[in-house]
């Protein structure tokens, strides 16, 4: 999210539906508490979008493999209000985050041994929104990340850490609506996928991204570029 004061702190958790663990993503400005898609400490952001700190590596096919336990299509089914926090002075009334229910659509690709199978349901907590004394409601946004918007539809790279499902990092949540990759919901906006190729992430010539390698295509080339890559599995 973004406010006018003070630095960011950023961590995000994800929760399996029904676990009875508590999801927990704080965003730490000014005392106020939010949820990010992922992030580090740190992380300074423009209009809610900014540069992430990915928990693990994420750009390319051999990252995801390395890294996730699943690769999964997802649909946001489901949204509710969450962890509303107070703010006693200030523009900023209140923030709130939004519990989002994801249906798995389909799974792409999972570990040989992974640390957790995923459930046909699970919960995230995703940005909500930031609500000022004046009425107005701004989006919180995720660093460089899709906001998990109902309606749309994603490709997550998920890695059960810690007890709790984590996306690697920003190159591991596309935008997938039609099923065409770089379509869809990110940061707040809803881009085409030339859109989607003309962002910040892109701009660099030696960009060898799987976003990039599979934009404007199906589930088939993820799975493809899955495939071919080699997972240089670690711990």
């Amino acid at each position: 999210m973004l406010f006018e004061n003070g630095s960011l702190e950023l961590r995000f958790t994800v929760h399996p539906l029904l676990s009875g663990r508590p999801a927990v993503a704080v965003l730490a400005a000014v005392g106020i508490t939010a949820s990010v898609l992922i992030g580090g400490e740190g992380v300074r952001t423009v209009a809610g979008c900014g540069a992430a700190d990915d928990p693990y590596p994420s750009r390319t096919a051999a990252d995801w493999k390395a890294g996730a336990d699943h690769v999964v299509v997802a649909v946001p089914a489901s949204e509710r209000e969450s962890n509303r926090q107070d703010v006693a002075k200030g523009a900023v009334r209140y923030t709130v985050d939004r519990a989002v229910t994801l249906r798995k659509e389909k799974v792409l690709w999972s570990a040989a041994a992974p640390r957790r199978e995923l459930g046909t349901e699970f919960d995230m907590t995703a940005p909500g929104w930031s609500v000022y004394r004046n009425g107005k409601r701004l989006k919180g946004t995720a660093p460089e990340a899709p906001r998990l918007e109902t309606g749309h539809t994603y490709v997550l790279a998920l890695r059960w850490d810690a007890d709790q499902w984590i996306v690697l990092g920003e190159g591991a949540a596309v935008p997938f609506d039609d099923h065409v990759a770089g379509r869809g919901e990110w940061c707040g906006q809803v881009l085409s996928e030339d859109d989607f190729a003309k962002g910040e992430r892109f701009s660099q010539r030696d960009d060898h991204s799987l976003e990039q390698a599979v934009r404007g295509q199906g589930e088939h080339a993820i799975s493809r570029e899955l495939a071919k890559a080699s997972s240089g599995k670690g711990p």
